[in-house]
């Protein structure tokens, strides 16, 4: 595993809302978030702290998570309350693309990717936690997430990969030949072909990770593959994930109802698409907690929280070679 190197934070950007859980940055390097109370944010003037303004530019009535900009001007909007979402940019128009997966209803739906071929692919974390218990799951290991497929013009998702451990962060290979999902809760990121004689399998890319992935950014097709380290590995909770499942599922019970403050350590890697690790920036004693997203924007790096209402402009490493 690559050293770890210090992330430098430059400054906070509160943007008026309660958990900006996802970040994404279109071509004008204006940040999207979507917060707890369903409004979708746009965020211009990053490098600038005396021109930085917040605008709403939707609300989709739910919990937004993963977003998705897609080349028609939309954007894709995982929402944990109503499934699968196409907002319009210009005005704000809230479509649901899917809402139900084999029969039932499509909840904690978290992130998406739109590839060349119009098809969208999107994760599911958890079928038995919702959003707001969500470290029952974590505790529990329930192994019930999921990443679908929506083929172009379908509102009927399909079950590509069941089975998964807090499905979470998706994003593409450069050429498209397989996905990377990351799975939260089992410190791994795992692939999955589209193309050529392994199309259809699985199989782990980058596994037993320094901290619990979240979700994925590439700045283009030659980008290497960001990840949000939500936080940092828990010696007990891996030794509780050895354990039998009656006794995991005592101590979820007992997860949800406690009282619960995030690490300090916040941290990003750097992946390739072989899956090695080009990069770990990590930062202990965090004031920003629980970095759930990260993303690249007029030349820096800004990561969102789940659990903060605001979000982090960092410092961007040199390019690895």
């Amino acid at each position: 595993m690559t050293p770890p190197t210090p992330l430098v934070v430059h400054r906070y950007v509160a943007v008026g809302g309660e958990g900006p859980e996802d970040v994404v940055a279109d071509s004008r390097g204006r940040v999207l978030t979507g917060v707890a109370d369903g409004r979708i944010l746009r965020i211009d003037g990053i490098a600038d702290p005396s021109a930085t303004r917040v605008e709403v530019l939707a609300e989709t009535g739910g919990r937004p998570l993963g977003l998705e900009l897609v080349p028609d001007g939309a954007l894709l909007v995982c929402d944990a309350d109503r499934g699968l979402l196409r907002v319009g940019l210009d005005d704000g128009r809230v479509q649901v693309l899917a809402e139900t997966v084999a029969g039932e209803r499509l909840r904690f739906c978290s992130n998406a990717v739109a590839l060349s071929d119009g098809s969208v692919y999107f994760t599911v974390s958890s079928r038995r936690y919702p959003l707001e218990h969500w470290i029952g799951d974590v505790v529990e290991r329930t192994g019930t997430g999921r990443l679908l497929r929506l083929a172009p013009g379908s509102d009927r998702p399909e079950v590509l990969l069941d089975g998964l451990q807090f499905a979470n962060g998706l994003v593409p290979a450069a050429d498209e030949s397989f996905l990377v999902v990351a799975e939260t809760s089992a410190y791994r990121l795992t692939r999955y072909w589209l193309t050529g004689p392994k199309s259809g399998r699985h199989e782990p890319f980058a596994d037993d990770l320094p901290g619990m992935p979240d979700n994925l950014w590439r700045a283009g097709k030659a980008g290497p593959i960001r990840v949000a380290l939500a936080g940092p590995r828990v010696p007990p909770l891996d030794l509780l994930h050895r354990g039998p499942a009656a006794l995991r599922r005592a101590a979820a019970r007992v997860a949800v109802r406690a009282p619960y403050r995030p690490a300090g350590t916040v941290g990003v890697l750097a992946v390739d698409d072989d899956g090695r690790v080009l990069e770990h920036l990590t930062r202990r004693r965090s004031g920003y907690r629980m970095a759930t997203s990260v993303c690249e924007a007029s030349g820096h790096l800004i990561l969102g929280s789940v659990w903060e209402r605001g979000i982090a402009v960092c410092a961007l490493p040199e390019p690895t070679r």
